[in-house]
This record gives C-alpha cells, sequence and structure tokens, in this order.
C-alpha cells in the first residue's frame, strides 16, 4: 500500500484520490459529472445532472432525523489548472499526480485542486456512509465555479427542500465565512501593427514570484509577473529601440501570474548593451521585492538573428505604457471590517494573438457601484490605448446575515469540541453562497473548510492532518439535532 492509501479519514482521501484522476479544469467538467452520476446510480440516490455538468444527489434522513431541517452540501466539481513550466501534461487528457509531504498533499508541478475537490470528497464521503446520522442530504456540486461561477447561475435548485447550506469553499481550519466580495471578470482587445525588421532575438524569462488566488491572497502584495514584465520592457524600450515579436503570461484570470515570457527583437548594434539594460532593471526590481518575492529573477538568452516580424517600435512603446497604467492589486480596505479588502484587480492573461493584444482582469469588490467604477477606469485606460473592452462573469456579493441560526449551531458544535472559539469573518474571494441565496428564499449559508495554501498555484498544499479534524467537525455538525 502507498501512503496515499493509508490516509486518514480514508472514504475522504479516496475520493480525493478519485476526482484527482479525472480531468476537471473549468469547461472541462463533463468527465467528473459524470463521475458524481454514476455515483449517485451505484448508492440508489435521487439525482439530477443539467446540460452545464451542475449535478444534484439527495440522501434521506437517517432514523430518528426525519422531522430535522434538510442539510444543503455544496461545493464546486472544477480546479484551476496551473503547472510549472517544464511540467508535461495535458489537463484535459490526463490526471494529477499526487503524493504526501509530511502532514501537506501536494500534485507534482501542477496545482492540487484542493480548491474544490475537498468538497467534493467530504461530500461524497458523507453520502457514502450509512453509519452517520443526519438530516435529508441535498448534495449540490456545481461547474465552472472558478471561471465566473457559472454552474450556481445555471442550477435549477427548485427540488431542494433545505434552508440551511454548508458551502466548503474556504481554506483556514477554524475560520467561518459568513459573506463574500462580488466580483466580474474583463477582457480588453488592443490592435497592434507588425513589421519586419533586421536584428536579434532575445527571450526573456521572468521566474520565481509566488503568485497566488487573486481574492484570498491578493492581500499579500505579491509582484504581478505580467506587470513586472510591462515595467521591464518600458525600462529597455526608453534606452533602446526594441519590437515584441511574441508576450505571454498568466493562465486564469484569478490567479496571479508567476511568470512570463516575452520575445523581443534588438537591433544588433545593442545587443552587449540590451543586457547591460536587463541585468540593471533585474536588480532593481530585486531589492524592490527582497521580502514580497524573494524568488524573483529575470533571464535573457539569445535566439537567433536575422530579418523577423515584431510589434512596431510605436505600438512596443503603446503596450509598455498601457500595462504600467493599469490599476493592480488592492485598490481598496474595508472601513466597516478592519483588513478585509474592499476592492482589487488582478491581471491573470496577457498575450498577443491574432494582431492584439489580450488581457484579461479579475475584478472584485465589496461594493457594487465601485466594483463597476473600477470596471470603467480599465475600460478608460484601455479606450486611451486605442482598445476595446468588454464584461462577463458577473456576480453579486454574499451578504452578511445578521440572524443567523445555522453560524449560531456551528459556532457551539466548535465550541463544544474543541473548547474554543472559531472565527467568524468574510472574505475577499468569491464564493457561490450570494447566487444560490438568490435562489432559496431566507437561506442560511456558512462556508467552512480545511487548512490549504497556495491556492491557485503549483505550491498548493492541502493539510492532512486539518482534513480529518474538519470531517470529525463536519460529522458532529450533522449529528448534533436542532434544540
Amino acid at each position: 500500500m502507498s501512503s496515499l492509501e493509508n490516509l486518514k479519514p480514508q472514504n475522504v482521501f479516496r475520493y480525493f484520490r478519485e476526482i484527482s484522476a479525472i480531468p476537471r479544469g473549468s469547461y472541462h467538467t463533463k468527465a467528473i459529472s459524470d463521475y458524481l452520476v454514476n455515483f449517485a446510480k451505484e448508492h440508489g440516490f435521487e439525482h439530477y445532472q443539467d446540460s452545464d455538468h451542475n449535478v444534484i444527489i439527495i440522501k434521506e434522513a437517517s432514523a430518528g432525523y426525519e422531522a430535522s431541517d434538510p442539510v444543503i452540501i455544496q461545493g464546486h466539481m472544477d480546479m484551476v489548472c496551473e503547472k510549472e513550466e517544464d511540467r508535461d501534461i495535458d489537463f484535459e487528457t490526463e490526471g494529477l499526480d499526487l503524493y504526501v509531504d509530511g502532514d501537506f498533499l501536494k500534485a507534482r508541478g501542477t496545482t492540487l485542486g484542493g480548491d474544490d475537490g475537498i468538497a467534493v470528497a467530504y461530500a461524497l464521503a458523507v453520502l457514502d456512509d450509512d453509519s452517520l446520522l443526519h438530516p435529508r442530504l441535498e448534495v449540490v456540486i456545481t461547474s465552472d465555479e472558478e471561471v465566473g461561477l457559472l454552474g450556481a447561475k445555471s442550477v435549477d435548485l427548485s427540488m431542494l427542500q433545505g434552508h440551511f447550506l454548508l458551502n466548503i469553499d474556504s481554506d483556514i481550519e477554524g475560520h467561518f465565512l459568513t459573506s463574500c466580495a462580488g466580483g466580474l471578470s474583463a477582457r480588453i482587445h488592443i490592435p497592434v501593427a507588425y513589421q519586419k525588421a533586421e536584428g536579434t532575438l532575445v527571450l526573456l524569462r521572468l521566474h520565481g514570484l509566488l503568485g497566488g488566488h487573486s481574492g484570498s491572497e491578493i492581500d499579500k502584495e505579491h509582484a504581478n509577473a505580467v506587470i513586472e514584465m510591462g515595467r521591464i520592457i518600458k525600462y529597455v524600450e526608453t534606452r533602446m529601440q526594441i519590437g515584441v515579436v511574441s508576450l505571454e503570461g498568466g493562465l486564469k484570470d484569478n490567479a496571479i501570474p508567476r511568470e512570463t515570457r516575452a520575445v523581443l527583437l534588438t537591433e544588433e548594434k545593442d545587443r552587449e548593451a540590451f543586457c547591460e539594460v536587463v541585468k540593471a532593471v533585474e536588480a532593481e526590481i530585486q531589492a524592490e521585492l527582497a521580502s514580497k518575492d524573494p524568488g524573483f529573477f529575470l533571464r535573457a538568452d539569445s535566439i537567433a538573428e536575422g530579418r523577423h516580424s515584431c510589434v512596431t517600435a510605436e505600438d512596443t512603446k503603446r503596450t509598455a505604457a498601457f500595462l504600467i497604467s493599469l490599476p493592480n492589486g488592492v485598490q481598496g480596505m474595508s472601513a466597516d471590517m478592519p483588513g478585509l479588502v474592499e476592492t482589487s484587480l488582478n491581471l491573470g492573461i496577457l498575450k498577443y494573438e491574432n494582431g492584439k493584444l489580450l488581457a484579461e482582469f479579475a475584478v472584485r469588490s465589496s461594493v457594487e457601484s465601485v466594483k463597476y467604477a473600477l470596471l470603467d477606469k480599465v475600460a478608460a485606460v484601455t479606450c486611451l490605448s486605442g482598445g476595446s473592452s468588454e464584461a462577463s462573469g458577473d456576480y453579486p456579493g454574499w451578504k452578511y446575515r445578521k440572524d443567523s441560526p445555522l453560524r449560531d449551531k456551528m459556532v457551539a458544535v466548535y465550541r463544544e469540541m474543541y473548547g474554543a472559539e472559531p472565527k467568524v469573518e468574510a472574505i475577499h474571494a468569491g464564493l457561490e453562497c450570494g447566487i444560490l441565496g438568490s435562489k432559496i428564499k431566507d437561506l442560511d449559508c456558512v462556508s467552512l473548510g480545511p487548512d490549504m495554501s497556495g491556492i491557485h498555484t503549483t505550491e498548493e498544499t492541502l493539510s492532512i492532518a486539518s482534513v480529518r479534524r474538519v470531517w470529525e467537525y463536519l460529522v458532529k455538525l450533522l449529528e448534533k439535532k436542532d434544540a
């Protein structure tokens, strides 16, 4: 037996291993959705699957709990697919390579998908265990959460009876989330012109940044690889003529980019000077990021000489000016909840494609009007740069509920089990509770989960001990009858 098979609780980790073997990146959820349906069929559970691959599974109450209020257990099936540059994997056809490192479960060279695979694993383990005591369970597993909460928007919940919802999509044990920011995705297009020119092609690689989740980790203010590359191009082009041949960074709008690659064309006479300029700007940025992103490095390699197609010098200047003019990162803190980010912006994807500079952003705010004002600012900068913008995936925030019987019960059970008070707080990252609450009248929601770190990065970890403790808490919570 491998160490993976010995992890406890065994059923939770067994199901986590099974779903990790199934490709389940956003927009590619049919296989995992069908897996959930097959699970429901094998166990004889009432179930529903829609055209967007959302799945609902219902298990009736255990003996003695028929009169208890039903409980909805909710999470999402898709994951953010990030990989290290040298990791050879096709996320559409291959599963993850899991391994244990001390107390942590990880995936080799990729994101782990604990966000939100652990919710699916918990839900299946609860449904599969007939020894547990519980009210009617209504498990809702949504699709495409990571790309605008799309599954939550489309799912039909009319068959549900529950008004208490446990969202298992937070990443700190003992922290119960009760509200979150709203958000949307913004996409910009800026036309660029190309020309043929003689010179030396140089590959610039910016690596070593920590990145992170653009909601839960934006407050750490880690550097954005795409923004930094814009600064570097600006630094170079003010000292010599260059043209951009290619530029690409980031994979998801809700993940802070950790690396960026640019191929630049420089005149042969400037070859040595180019290297000196790159060393100078690298030293500047390394000094600035010594505490926040100590692993930052910039590498320049000459790859070819001759005549090549590149973006014109004028549009190269425009690209650099656009990138250094953009707002990015934390834009405002909450005046009502100290330490909570109110508004942020993350430039998550940038590339040249088909004669255009394309960029995608995640915009978040707990104040709807401020969210749209920030979107207008991005649109204005884009307009000044000669481009156009569009928004999609708009979702509402999740408002704090002053009267919450579910929250009160969860706090009481936590206090009883651990002799301590849990933290009840808001989060800047987007959760599906606000959308689901618009579909069920008087829905009472709380989000919980085990300890995870590095979400949406290749350093993602899931604490094995925390998974066990949260499982024990979940079992106790379901077992506890209302007073």
